[in-house]
């Protein structure tokens, strides 16, 4: 199976389709209409030879109809029947608990229970089993820890959005409010403690494998609003991102988001995963967004004749949610095993580049167009137990927080000078300075014991009237939460020093706004000094390393390498942010450094 894209087509028949119901009205009309898009998904699927999972929803459970097409559809085309904990709101739910909620991660932990419990029970009275997965846009742990002891045979669910954040909330005029930002975007298996992470060992393991919500585009979602760039069509026609020509509509984005998740097999030993997960409520008569009904119809059917092909050509195995999960827990024997995408521009042109990576230590990215600047960082080795809900801290926001997110606090290119989040490298030569953040470039992937490396393409800066030719190498081990930098000097010199001084410019969060900074320790070898907004540096010769701790975080960040001096300097005020540093000065060789990340108590 190895270099075939594995893919998950899931179908819920929700009959109280929230945005239908917004624009068309309730009533019966609504869920007769669902109940036609509902069978046209799934007709759309097995003409095209592939099965799905279907995720009945709580109103799917009042309806005979659904019950049974639900049970046919399983012994046609061998369709896995699933329970899904979307499509919640519907008259008889609302009407039970007496909410207009329908997030089940948004209630409290005895509420959550009660929902779990009634529509688990519900599903067993119409089938006659339980089911073995179950979905929603996210999951905390509470939640799959508490179906997993009380229905072990769940063995996969839908568990999150992938960077369902502040950009989402933003592009929804600032109302819809639930932040699940931070997980992975390929399946995981979530840690006991926070079903973000990936679980670290056996006895972290959750006992499920998670899938996303959609596979989105490992850039334009990042940079934009993702819900405008998924494998879901009608994510694509919300995007615009098509085209008509001689009377047809086309979209070959789409396609080449699916070839681009097929070719991250390269980077996982023969290992890819797709997925499309689309409710009836986008395929309504009306139509969705700027789309009309044939557009939305038209573009489904492409979608799945697009996979049937790449089944028929050898390249593809479908999967129910059960199936695949045996399969994800076959190929991934080891827990500390990274997930890697370097991750091209296919929606633009360009020549831009990044590189994700997740394990159970951490989440991070490289931005090549910024000579491989780390964009992103989660600290997954905290295992943050954060709970999720009303009568939590966290009733809406439940997104794993970041130590550095250009998005949310900048990066290189700010306003005020080092006020962004970023790591990358100084380079001064001749009295002259530049950061490597102005190079554009690429990178090469490679697999090596332990983990992996990434090597950029050459670069030239000209400090000084002089150009200088430099390369970086960025090794991760998988696991230790743990990065390793090395800039290589290509040019000679003739005996002149060149200065490298690679920095780490830190906070934390889930969004644009800063908490109170006055809790974290900054600190060079064995002097330590209290965040205080007083901009206080401390910086030493020959040193070892350099750290700051950030208990709101959990977390410990430190950097040490062949350096010739550590520093770390605080923020202000005006710009609440920390930085660690490490300087070298050569006349040829280069600095190797590292990062790394560990739990703080």
């Amino acid at each position: 199976m190895n270099n075939k894209l594995i893919v998950n087509i899931i179908h819920r028949p929700e009959l109280s389709p929230e945005y239908a119901e917004k624009a068309l009205g309730k009533g019966e009309g609504v869920r007769d209409e669902s109940l036609d898009i509902f069978r046209f998904q799934q007709d759309c699927a097995h003409k095209y030879g592939l099965k799905t999972t279907i995720q009945i929803t709580y109103a799917s459970l009042f309806s005979d109809v659904i019950i049974s097409l639900a049970k046919e559809e399983h012994e046609k085309y061998g369709d896995e029947i699933g329970l899904s904990l979307l499509g919640l709101p519907c008259p008889e739910f609302k009407e039970k608990y007496k909410t207009e909620d329908f997030c089940i991660w948004m209630f409290d932990e005895k509420t959550k229970e009660e929902i779990v419990d009634d529509v688990f029970g519900k599903f067993y009275d119409a089938f006659g089993f339980y089911p073995e997965s179950t979905s929603s846009y996210f999951l905390d742990a509470y939640t799959i820890n508490y179906i997993k002891k009380k229905y072990p045979s769940v063995k996969c669910a839908v568990a999150t959005c992938w960077e369902e954040g502040p950009k989402a909330y933003h592009t929804c005029n600032n109302s819809w409010y639930t932040f699940m930002d931070g997980g992975p975007w390929n399946p995981w298996i979530p840690s006991k403690v926070n079903s973000h992470c990936p679980a670290k060992n056996a006895e972290d393991d959750s006992g499920i494998v998670a899938i996303p919500h959609l596979s989105r585009d490992l850039m334009a979602c990042f940079d934009g609003n993702g819900s405008n760039f998924g494998t879901h069509p009608q994510n694509v026609l919300r995007g615009m991102i098509y085209y008509k020509e001689d009377g047809e509509y086309e979209y070959p984005y789409l396609y080449n988001l699916i070839d681009q998740y097929h070719h991250l097999s390269k980077y996982n030993d023969g290992y890819s995963y797709n997925m499309m997960f689309v409710g009836p409520g986008w395929l309504n008569r009306r139509g969705r967004w700027e789309a009309p009904y044939e557009l939305l119809a038209k573009s489904y059917d492409d979608g799945m004749r697009y996979y049937g092909k790449l089944k028929s050509e050898g390249k593809l195995v479908d999967m129910t949610m059960s199936e695949f999960a045996d399969h994800y827990r076959s190929v991934h024997p080891d827990y500390n095993r990274g997930e890697c995408a370097l991750w091209k521009d296919i929606l633009y042109g360009s020549n831009k580049e990044y590189f994700w990576y997740a394990d159970p230590a951490m989440r991070t990215c490289l931005d090549f167009n910024q000579g491989g600047a780390l964009i992103d960082l989660r600290p997954y080795v905290a295992r943050i137990p954060q709970k999720t809900g009303i009568g939590t801290e966290n009733v809406y926001d439940a997104s794993y927080p970041y130590l550095i997110q250009i998005n949310y606090r900048a990066g290189f290119f700010t306003h005020y000078a080092g006020a962004g989040t970023i790591k990358s490298c100084k380079v001064s030569c001749r009295g002259e300075s530049t950061d490597l953040c102005l190079c554009r470039t690429m990178a090469k992937y490679d697999k090596i014991p332990g983990g992996v490396r990434l090597t950029t393409d050459p670069v030239t800066v000209t400090l000084g009237g002089k150009d200088i030719a430099l390369r970086s190498v960025f090794t991760i081990m998988e696991g230790e939460g743990k990065l390793i930098t090395q800039r290589e000097l290509l040019t000679d010199l003739g005996g002149e020093e060149i200065t490298f001084e690679e920095y780490f410019t830190g906070a934390f969060g889930t969004t644009e706004y800063q908490a109170d900074m006055t809790g974290l320790t900054l600190g060079v070898d064995e002097e330590a000094m209290p965040y205080t907004y007083h901009g206080k540096t401390i910086e030493k010769h020959a040193s070892q390393r350099a750290y700051v701790t950030i208990p709101d975080v959990m977390t410990t960040v430190e950097m040490g390498g062949d350096n010739d001096t550590a520093a770390v300097s605080e923020g202000i005020a005006f710009s609440p942010v920390y930085q660690l540093k490490l300087t070298k000065t050569i006349k040829e060789g280069g600095i190797t450094t590292w990062l790394k990340l560990e739990k703080a108590n």
